[in-house]
């Protein structure tokens, strides 16, 4: 009676501690799976913040590009 007792124990506790091995590495595959959603939502905000910072640049260089064409015309005719 003792041998089953103690059997028993041991298969509770064995499927104890698998449950609860279960449940901590589903804890760890929802974090990781949350950390990789997190990472790829700021990198998807990195990457639109870079097109918009570039499409500034571009439009401020051809904005300076203009005013230097309109003051070199107007050099060229104040020469004339």
């Amino acid at each position: 009676m003792k041998k089953l007792a103690l059997s028993l124990v041991l298969v509770a506790s064995v499927a104890f501690v698998s449950c609860k091995d279960t449940a901590k590495e589903a804890e760890v595959d929802a974090i990781e799976t949350q950390v990789e959603n997190e990472a790829e939502a700021i990198e998807m905000q990195a990457e639109n913040e870079a097109e918009e910072i570039k499409a500034e640049a571009e439009a401020q260089a051809e904005e300076i590009k203009a005013e230097g064409e309109a003051q070199v015309e107007a050099i060229e005719e104040a020469a004339n």
